[in-house]
């Protein structure tokens, strides 16, 4: 477990508890360009998901799969809840620790992973758990080539410096999602061996170790994977295999029923996925289910225009094109504007001149911060990133400002529109604050410049601003 004292253990706990919630209970569908965020309690089905006997991982190309999943017959399988996870079934007695997920892409391992720590956050399931770490493979990437402790490594990503270790107490999950996205080596065979938590080596070796058991012997592990990259985890480390399947004919039409609210229309649309015997089929795949409710509904109700989609093909062509037009809708209607600048440079003020309202306080912060608004009938978001002096972006804190950095733009609905460095006109802008900035952009890719203005900020004049 991870504490000081029991008192800050509970706020600690806490704490990390109403930001994992804040974080998972929102779902955005299943592309780049999002709808607006739902409630994923209110839009969650229950997925399929099986429990593979033997361990096997299946290598087969991934449509090949999606045949197999058809010809199976239910009676093979042995179906488990998501929240049952690390919990034997009837007639198992040896203790789960670590548990390897795998499926097809967009079937559901990372909802499943969002449900799992939001049923637990809000009380409903796994209570005996004190913890729990998600650690996205594609966030630990950025740090593939930075030194940290076990420690060190949590108290970063989950951006508090009040953990402290204690291998032996309190019940702990690391979730790692997306093993299929790691760029991590990941060499079980010839990582040195680590059994301290306060001693330092480079990410790859942490997760190893951690996924062996010489570090937190007693924590639970949780990875999930698409079929072709399962087998970075050698089988030995690994003592239960699920498999996310989807959908079953049922869950289908359940989750319609949830997504669409005109039932009269769910109907039709149901009726007419029925009618596919190709569509019906891949409907068992989720991010396909969101795909044809996003287009029927528009179709179906008069929104859009021209023939129904009966096919693959036609199904895929109409999406691409509504997410044309969402684009070239939400580029007049709505923007996010990503404030960039050292800490005492009137980000905050800057922030409050867009949208004529104090916003942000003064104070530092290590993660970001955002504020909505409507300037000139156009819906405004705000993002507020954490300063980057030389003094304060050190070590790990530039790591931490990279991924806040990639995080202002991923987890933005309307995509991120243009970058603000704000500079004080009353200091100059050090070759050191300069190396920073390229460093904290780099995660962007070079185009990110022609998307960045330069604001010259006046304090004492911001200040006198109504």
């Amino acid at each position: 477990m991870f504490y000081s004292n029991k008192s800050q253990l509970s706020s600690v706990c806490y704490t990390i508890k109403q930001e994992l919630k804040n974080k998972f209970q929102s779902f955005y569908g299943g592309a780049v360009v999002h709808e607006n965020p739902t409630l994923l309690n209110k839009i969650y089905t229950e997925l399929y998901i099986t429990e593979v006997l033997g361990g096997e991982v299946n290598n087969q190309h991934e449509i090949r799969q999606i045949e197999t999943v058809f010809r199976r017959a239910v009676t093979e399988d042995r179906p488990i809840n998501c929240n049952n996870i690390f919990k034997p079934l009837l007639g198992q007695d040896l203790p789960i620790r670590t548990v390897l997920t795998k499926g097809i892409a967009g079937v559901g391992k990372t909802v499943s992973v969002q449900k799992f720590i939001l049923d637990w956050t809000e009380g409903k399931a796994n209570q005996d758990i004190h913890l729990i770490f998600p650690l996205p493979f594609r966030e630990l990437n950025l740090l593939k080539y930075k030194i940290f402790s076990l420690k060190d490594l949590l108290q970063f990503s989950m951006g508090t410096k009040q953990l402290e270790i204690s291998p032996n107490e309190g019940k702990i999950i690391f979730i790692f999602d997306g093993l299929d996205e790691c760029r991590l080596s990941l060499d079980f065979q010839n990582n040195a061996r680590l059994c301290d938590v306060t001693k330092s080596a480079s990410v790859d070796v942490l997760l190893t170790n951690l996924i062996v058991g010489n570090l937190l012997p007693s924590a639970l592990i949780w990875i999930t994977s698409r079929p072709a990259a399962a087998d970075l985890i050698p089988s030995e480390c690994v003592d239960r295999v699920t498999e996310v399947r989807g959908f079953s004919d049922p869950q289908k039409e359940e989750y319609f029923r949830k997504r669409i609210r005109d039932q009269t229309l769910a109907n039709k649309i149901i009726s007419h996925l029925k009618s596919s015997r190709s569509l019906y089929i891949m409907c068992h795949i989720p991010v396909f289910c969101w795909i044809s409710a996003t287009v029927l509904e528009k179709m179906l109700n008069g929104e859009e225009s021209g023939e129904i989609p009966k096919t693959l093909t036609q199904m895929y062509t109409h999406f691409l094109t509504l997410q044309i037009n969402f684009i070239r809708t939400a580029e007049l209607s709505e923007m996010t504007l990503v404030l960039l600048g050292s800490y005492c440079c009137y980000k905050s003020l800057t922030g409050k001149t867009i949208l004529g309202r104090k916003v942000f306080s003064r104070r530092r912060s290590e993660d970001n911060l955002k504020e909505k608004g409507e300037v000139a009938g156009r819906k405004l978001t705000v993002v507020y990133t954490p300063g980057f002096e030389k003094d304060y972006l050190i070590g790990n804190t530039l790591e931490k400002a990279k991924l806040n950095i990639l995080r202002s733009v991923t987890e933005q609905s309307s995509g991120t529109h243009a970058f603000i460095l704000v500079q004080s006109v009353d200091s100059s802008f050090a070759e050191e604050e300069k190396s920073a900035l390229e460093k904290i952009m780099e995660p962007l890719g070079e185009n990110v410049w022609k998307h960045t203005l330069v604001v010259f900020a006046v304090g004492d004049e911001l200040e006198t601003l109504p």
